[in-house]
């Protein structure tokens, strides 16, 4: 059975996980839908090692073809949206009367598949990049000191897979060069070696790549680019390949509109089958490698919000500048806050954001503290927060006694002191808090690094903290 598009949008609508709608769950989060696994006739589950915190580290087998398929996610423990995808590619061969049977059945005849989905449990409980240990665990193929990084290796030796799948995410900032289109998928057959050598089994993976191209382009075209192909020695990519497993890596990009990773998960989803597809069939060969190398790499152009032709003054003087601003992540009591900070000022023509406003004729204007009241959280209304800032106010003083850290979504910084120093001018790595208009009114407000129309309606989407 061949699937097409719309094969793709029926499955993942059957079988996407539910439980799973937010990305930064953790290791109990998933254990109860490996237990469901687990009771499955159609898969075999394992627990094959645990992490340095004791958290049980799984395998999934499904198949017993003779063309073996090893994949793992989230050696990142912040890069879950490849997770997400393996768990609904678990519910559909999980499936059953629903068209795709003669398509499970020719999957499990012809390949066996291996999937680790939580390689770093440790990181996914802190949702940070690395172990337990503070050791990048992608950085660990050649010393393997980290008893998870030693785990992965010892499953490509066991194994010995004709195909591995390293599966990451990238930051939201990569763009496909030229445009302000995010890449929403990015690709790369790792380099076995500093001369990026082509031999047989990175050319299979070079060959499955454009596979994944394709049906990708149908989906998000030209959102797809491939990540840097720099050869790096300690980096398990680069070692699987050069174990003689044809090593694709897949990196989870951005979407515009979906922070929670939900649509790149689903492309995720659809890569995978078409690839199981691909590598059954064989038809991957087909394909050639000089559309693998016609794929643009990635650029990282993007910011969070881009503001063009601002005039700001200093000492007297005035200038025309281009202002970008990044919203930085921030774990905290299990859940985060953004920070919003000044990335770059200057000429930034060949940058783009995901908000992106010219607003030539506007000058800035610093942030003010409202200081008249000392509010309580329980207080505020937005439409109170509203007014407050249409004159200027981008802070406020809350008298609640914070034992711990409180997150709200009010559109101004809540602080519980008065400790608010306004930027006079913009300032490269300065809290992005201020005002743009013109001597008349205030038309925009910028707070925590999101920008905020006042002439319309506000639709606030800030997390933010209490400081």
């Amino acid at each position: 059975m061949n699937l097409v598009k719309e094969d793709f949008i029926k499955a993942f609508s059957l079988y996407e996980e539910k439980a799973l709608q937010h990305r930064r769950f953790n290791h109990a989060d998933i254990l109860p839908l490996l237990q469901g696994n687990e009771i499955s006739k159609q898969f075999i589950v394992e627990e094959i090692g645990q992490s340095v915190e004791d958290r049980s580290i799984f395998r999934l087998k499904y198949g017993q073809g003779p063309i073996k398929i090893l994949l793992w996610s989230q050696m990142h423990g912040d890069e879950p949206t490849a997770t997400m995808a393996l768990f609904d590619l678990f519910n559909f061969f999980n499936g059953e009367t629903d068209g795709f049977d003669n398509f499970r059945k020719e999957i499990a005849e012809k390949l066996t598949l291996y999937f680790i989905p939580m390689l770093n449990p440790d990181g996914a409980e802190r949702y940070q990049r690395r172990t337990a240990m503070d050791v990048d665990m992608n950085r660990d193929a050649r010393a393997v000191a980290t008893v998870e990084g030693a785990l992965l290796k010892a499953q490509a030796m066991l194994l010995k897979p004709d195909f591995a799948f390293n599966l990451h995410n990238q930051n939201n900032y990569y763009n496909i060069p030229g445009t302000a289109t995010p890449v929403t998928i990015s690709l790369l057959a790792p380099a076995y070696d500093y001369a990026r050598s082509v031999n047989t089994v990175r050319a299979d993976a070079m060959r499955v790549i454009v596979g994944i191209n394709k049906i990708l382009q149908e989906f998000i075209p030209n959102a797809v680019a491939k990540y840097d192909d720099e050869h790096t020695p300690r980096g398990f990519g680069d070692n699987f390949q050069k174990w003689g497993a044809s090593t694709i890596l897949i990196e989870s990009g951005a979407y515009a509109g979906d922070p929670e990773k939900l649509e790149v998960r689903k492309y995720n989803f659809i890569a995978l089958l078409h690839v199981f597809q691909e590598i059954a069939s064989g038809s991957y060969l087909v394909h050639d490698i000089a559309d693998y190398n016609a794929i643009p790499f990635n650029d990282e152009k993007l910011h969070d919000v881009l503001i063009r032709n601002l005039s700001i003054e200093k000492n007297g003087k005035r200038m025309l500048v281009d202002v970008a601003i990044r919203q930085n992540e921030k774990t905290v009591a299990g859940d985060y806050y953004v920070e919003g900070v000044i990335e770059d000022i200057g000429d930034l023509q060949d940058f783009y954001g995901y908000t992106d406003i010219d607003v030539e004729g506007l000058q800035f204007t610093p942030s003010k503290l409202y200081s008249e009241r000392i509010f309580s959280l329980a207080d505020l209304t937005s439409s109170f927060v509203e007014s407050l800032l249409k004159q200027g106010y981008g802070a406020i003083v809350v008298s609640d006694n914070l034992a711990q850290t409180r997150l709200h979504s009010f559109p101004i910084q809540v602080l519980s002191g008065a400790n608010f120093q306004a930027e006079s001018c913009l300032r490269l790595g300065g809290s992005a808090d201020f005002f743009i208009g013109s001597e008349k009114e205030v038309q925009y407000a910028v707070i925590n690094g999101y920008l905020i129309n006042l002439t319309q309606s506000i639709d606030n989407k800030s997390k933010n903290v209490v400081k």
